[in-house]
């Protein structure tokens, strides 16, 4: 199929993020199989277009001013199972991979219930709950290189994961896109266990803020970088027993800053959990990246500690 039919011209992406911030995208596709996609990336060459891709559209802040490119969305969502193993399209939802090893009595993925987004983004983050982060059941992830313009088959250490980091992540040229995902997980002979597990992870995430959001904006601390850089505030930490598998909640640390409420523009620093910065209606990529550059200000110049962005720059 000619892929230039299936281009969309000056496309809203906004229902597509979960902060319900964009701007336009130049040119737009969705992408469903492996031809599709290796087409899309010939065109965007052919044209000389900047290359852009997403799945889930969880954790990502697009440029409310457009995106000068072809922005690609991932929708392949095969999932093969075969015993303890798991093979899944990126685009793959985490809701949908969990109902699915559920129901195969397959443990490891409970933990990340109640996270939106895609397993392809959840990789490519190294997503984490509850002291678990996703790395710990990846195997293998298949790769297409942009610059090579070929599959690849990448194993467990190839990805360089790291608390909430990967090859992926620190690919700033886009010139990675992941593909497929293939798990390990555990099988058990009753889900049970499994299913309160993932009913208890969704009643604690009913507790997080409604509005539109990327979720947690920062990583937590290291409990030893906190107490290097400002050893009085982990001293406090840990007596209010905000440590958490030697890691210092953000969301504490900006509470402590008095930052919860704080507005720029359309754009607010939550009250229910301050780590997240939620759309009030309107709120523009400016706004967000003014609040996010505030809270790192006044944390440096307050608790003499530097705050890294866990949520993904798109098309900034």
């Amino acid at each position: 199929m000619d892929i230039q039919k299936k281009i969309k011209n000056n496309f809203q992406l906004a229902k597509f993020t979960t902060f319900k911030i964009s701007g336009n995208a130049k040119y737009f596709v969705v992408v469903k199989n492996k031809e599709n996609l290796e087409e899309s990336i010939k065109w965007a060459k052919k044209n000389k277009q900047k290359i852009y891709f997403f799945s889930g559209g969880s954790n990502i802040l697009i440029n409310s001013n457009g995106i000068d490119g072809l922005v690609i969305k991932l929708e392949n969502k095969e999932i093969e199972v075969e015993k303890e193993k798991i093979k899944c399209g990126a685009g793959v939802f985490l809701s949908e991979l969990i109902n699915k090893t559920t129901d195969n009595n397959l443990s490891g993925l409970e933990y990340f219930a109640g996270i939106p987004g895609s397993i392809g983004g959840a990789v490519r983050g190294n997503a984490g709950a509850f002291g678990y982060s996703i790395s710990e059941i990846v195997e293998a992830v298949e790769i297409y290189d942009i610059i090579f313009n070929k599959f690849k088959l990448l194993n467990q250490k190839d990805c360089c994961f790291k608390y909430r980091e990967s090859i992926f992540k620190n690919d700033l040229k886009n010139n990675i896109i992941i593909w497929n995902v293939f798990l390990k997980l555990k099988k058990i002979n009753n889900n049970k266990n499994i299913k309160k597990i993932i009913l208890d992870n969704i009643n604690n995430r009913k507790k997080q803020p409604k509005l539109p959001s990327a979720g947690c904006v920062f990583k937590n601390l290291k409990l030893k970088d906190l107490e290097k850089f400002n050893p009085d505030l982990a001293k406090e930490a840990k007596n209010e027993k905000k440590v958490k598998n030697n890691m210092v909640s953000t969301g504490w640390i900006i509470n402590k800053l008095d930052l919860a409420g704080k507005e720029i523009g359309k754009a607010k620093i939550s009250l229910e959990h301050a780590n997240f910065i939620v759309n009030t209606g309107g709120a523009t990529t400016n706004d967000v990246i003014m609040l996010i550059s505030y809270i790192k200000q006044q944390a440096r110049d307050i608790f003499n500690i530097q705050l890294t962005e866990e949520i993904q720059y798109f098309g900034i």
